[in-house]
């Protein structure tokens, strides 16, 4: 490709590509495709983004298309890969000018250079670095500012290759640049906090990003660059300045408003940092072992002391509680209980440890933790009354980053509860004492202090088993706050049988069971939806324990079901009618049949819910799982529910419908329970078979579900549902067992041996073209054991159950192998009689000596012999 005469028709076809008319569009994007293979195509591209004159979505669509061609056609063993002449071209183009005034499309020239550095930095790239680290130097803004930025992608990409010989490039790397970049981080870092009393806000911004960039750059060299990093004196000077910066940048946050983009850079630094700490603590905790006092002074000062008020945001907060986690929890610093088998980094790490965590920090942590972080906050408290069911998500686990600070504080105290647990649970008892008895409720901090501490010991109830006597505690204490019905007693009466459900596996006596059950149906009742949705939560915890009896359950069966269902129908959210169906179908599967009674409501209620859920899979999945319990549960009866339950079959295991992704592993266990409880095959049942054949060719996980099924129909309905589906259903087989694994073989081969065994007059016939595939792997001598041992039972039901089938295998066979029959059967038998001692199960040996016995009347020269 000329480069004078295709620019023109290159740069007209991209702009005809960033059309929004399809009929523009297509014809253009069909033509680039074409030009990808096309020499000199992507010099075209480079010319064209780097022309700051030309409209931006073409400059940005030309990026895109040479990014994709690094990753197609770059490499020197792909198909149609670009010259090394182009190349050496490329390469010195990219790298001419760091100038790129649109932020989107800096970023990703920087991203394809970093794709180019990956495969031929340093050794076919020898200049990229040192021209890389000669631009960040200039005073020019922009141009510093791009090639830093291509610096920080180049660095993080090297720092991600893996093979050893990429590893010692980079390490070697490292040490040749480390002084530099700690040398430009610093004076970027200066600059920024210089700027910061006097700059004006854009002078800020702009040395704040330099700052970031250059601290991401150090962060893949520190973590990534270096084996032992602890013996580089300038890697092991930066970790140790780390924490001088964070307070400079944290005092620096009370300069700068909440609501600017100055703002937002800057607690990204500040995370940073963290994350280098975090990235490093990872890799190399014995590196970091100097730095595990400090770190932990940090940590403490600024989360549990006054030292951070003013200064600290919540994520920078989670990052301090992750390191100290990190540390107290670092297998590398536990010793050995015998001390004398631990190295004696562990042991030194671990002598530090002990050191920090003295009774009284460990102490001060811990109601910290309660005291404080455990608190619900007024915008927790207020979202409880505007929006109770968004609550109760983000309580078991939402997604949204605003309440992530309380399962951090939640995980920190376990584990260290759990680490220091001798110094701790008088601490804890002591706080439960205090509490003993009603609380005002006109005092809505002591309501709530007292929800945090009974917090702290549902978290810590493993550890808490002998030190509490729940049982006692139950009667004389919980019960009663359970029955405190005032509206502002609703935070401790959901924390109460929360806190009971995380007890009813650790230690609660089976004789106080029907006063729970009591409790829970009141509360099943209560004003408040929160209480509600956390009382099902307790009572799905009751029904899944091992000690549960469901006599004990039963006279409040009706009861907790109804008011169950009631709660199903008042939630609206897709993930709390999930959850409260989940409950649904635990105590459906506790009680079984028992439920027969009092599934009717549920049983109308739940097509409508189908309907509704239609844009929610994932309440369909929930929807998918009761049902299979209502099936087990009703047994016989649940033919009742054909008229929805199959076309939910239906749907669900159909692949040609978008929904099988998330609605198959159910549904087909739907499908199976369904045949298990049926007394019979109906039209219906039987028509939705037509969703088995697409299914058998994806040779999913799911295959084994799908041969149960198999046999499901073959034992319910034989002869229906050979006549009707045994001819695809033998060119599947044949199709698979080309393919599948030795498990799947012996799958389809017992699937086979059933309609055999149930029907020895149609099965031969329908599954005769797999009949010969299993003759000749006995001819053979299968190598698998198990798997000739299903082909001898597969025989032997055919040549026992209708020997006038074998007699015409055999004479097929015989042609075939181009033998006589009898010495094809002479064959055959002395296989067999070697192998029995391959088959294990007794029916299937018994099968086998009568198969064999049956020759022996025959007129059969070979088979008269005997064997």
């Amino acid at each position: 490709m000329d480069l004078n005469s295709a620019s023109t028709v290159v740069l007209q076809v991209l702009t005809q590509a960033t059309s929004q008319d399809t009929a523009v569009l297509k014809p253009a994007e069909e033509q680039l495709k074409q030009w990808e293979t096309q020499p000199g195509f992507y010099s075209v591209l480079l010319n064209i983004f780097t022309n700051h004159t030309l409209d931006i979505n073409v400059r940005w669509l030309a990026v895109l298309y040479f990014k994709h061609g690094i990753d197609r056609y770059w490499r020197r063993v792909a198909p149609h890969a670009l010259s090394e002449e182009e190349k050496t071209t490329l390469r010195a183009g990219l790298i001419t000018n760091f100038n790129e005034p649109i932020n989107q499309i800096a970023t990703q020239i920087a991203v394809l250079i970093a794709k180019v550095a990956r495969l031929d930095c340093p050794r076919q790239w020898p200049e990229l670095i040192p021209t890389l680290i000669e631009s960040v130097k200039v005073q020019d803004d922009l141009r510093q500012h791009r090639a830093l930025l291509t610096f920080y992608h180049v660095t993080k990409t090297l720092a991600s290759k893996r093979l050893a010989a990429d590893r010692k490039l980079f390490y070697d790397l490292a040490s040749g640049i480390y002084n530099f970049a700690c040398s430009l981080w610093n004076h970027h870092t200066d600059t920024f906090l210089q700027q910061v009393s006097s700059g004006s806000e854009a002078a800020i911004l702009s040395s704040l990003e330099r700052t970031l960039l250059s601290l991401k750059v150090l962060r893949k060299l520190t973590v990534n660059g270096f084996v032992e990093p602890h013996k580089n004196m300038e890697v092991m000077g930066f970790l140790h300045g780390i924490f001088v910066r964070l307070k400079q940048f944290l005092e620096c946050s009370r300069n700068i408003g909440t609501d600017n983009v100055c703002r937002d850079r800057l607690e990204k630094t500040i995370i940073l940092f963290t994350k280098v700490l975090l990235d490093f603590l990872d890799q190399h905790p014995f590196s970091f072992t100097p730095l595990i006092q400090r770190s932990l002074e940090f940590s403490v000062s600024y989360v549990f002391t006054e030292v951070g008020e003013g200064v600290t945001f919540e994520r920078f907060i989670v990052q301090c509680m992750n390191l100290i986690k990190m540390i107290v929890k670092n297998y590398a610093y536990k010793p050995s209980k015998n001390f004398e088998d631990s190295s004696p980094e562990t042991l030194e790490a671990h002598k530090i440890k002990m050191a920090f965590f003295t009774y009284p920090t460990l102490t001060e942590i811990c109601r910290r933790l309660v005291s404080h972080y455990f608190l619900l906050t007024e915008e927790e408290l207020t979202m409880w009354e505007e929006d109770p069911e968004g609550f109760t998500v983000e309580e078991t686990g939402g997604d949204s980053w605003k309440y992530s600070l309380r399962p951090c504080t939640e995980v920190l105290f376990i584990d260290i509860f759990h680490e220091y647990n001798q110094t701790l649970t008088p601490v804890l008892l002591e706080m439960m004492q205090t509490l003993q008895g009603p609380t005002n409720v006109e005092d809505m901090n002591a309501l709530l202090i007292k929800d945090a501490v009974y917090n702290a010991v549902g978290l810590a109830a493993y550890e808490l088993f002998d030190s509490v006597d729940f049982d006692q505690w139950f009667k004389n204490q919980l019960l009663p706050e359970l029955q405190v019905i005032h509206n502002r007693y609703k935070p401790l009466r959901r924390r109460v049988i929360w806190l009971i459900g995380q007890w009813i596996s650790v230690k609660f006596k089976s004789d106080l069971r029907p006063m729970l059950y009591e409790a829970i149906c009141n509360l099943l009742q209560d004003q408040d939806l929160v209480v509600r949705i956390e009382t099902a939560t307790t009572l799905k915890l009751t029904v899944d324990d091992f000690e549960f009896r469901t006599d004990q359950f039963l006279p409040y069966l009706e009861t907790m079901f109804t008011l169950l269902f009631q709660l199903l129908q008042q939630v609206t959210e897709c993930d709390t009618k999930m959850h409260v169906l989940h409950v649904l179908s635990c105590v459906i599967e506790r009680v079984n049949v028992q439920i027969r009674p009092y599934v009717g409501c549920l049983v109308q209620y739940l097509p409508l819910l189908w309907k509704q859920s239609e844009e929610h899979n994932m309440l369909r999945c929930a929807i998918l799982t009761t049902l299979i319990h209502l099936v087990q549960g009703l047994g016989a009866d649940s033919k009742n529910l054909y008229p929805f339950l199959l076309p939910v079959i239906q749907l669900s295991t159909d692949v040609s419908q978008p929904p099988h992704v998330y609605l198959l592993e159910d549904g087909l266990e739907l499908w199976l329970v369904t045949l298990e409880n049926s007394p019979c095959v109906t039209p219906e049942l039987l028509r939705i078979f037509q969703n088995m054949s697409p299914l058998l060719e994806l040779s999913s996980e799911n295959l084994r579900t799908c041969f149960k099924i198999i046999n499901g129909y073959i034992f319910l309905s034989s002869t229906e549902f050979l006549q009707t589906y045994a001819v695809g259903l033998c060119q599947s087989f044949c199709e698979l067992l080309k393919e599948i694994t030795t498990e799947g073989q012996v799958q389809v081969l017992k699937v086979v041996e059933n309609a055999l065994k149930v029907n020895p007059i149609l099965g031969p016939q329908m599954f005769q073209p797999i009949l010969p595939y299993v003759f000749k792997g006995i001819i053979e001598g299968e190598r698998y054991p198990v798997v000739m041992s299903t082909y001898l039972g597969v025989m032997g039901r055919v040549l026992l159950q209708n020997t006038s089938f074998f007699s015409s295998l055999l004479n097929e066979m015989a042609h075939k192998f181009n033998q006589e029959m009898d010495q094809l059967l002479g064959n055959m038998i002395e296989m067999w009689v070697d192998r029995m001692d391959n088959i294990t199960q007794p029916e299937r040996r018994k099968l086998s000596a009568l198969a064999l016995l049956s020759l022996l009347p025959s007129d059969n020269r070979l088979a008269s012999k005997g064997p």
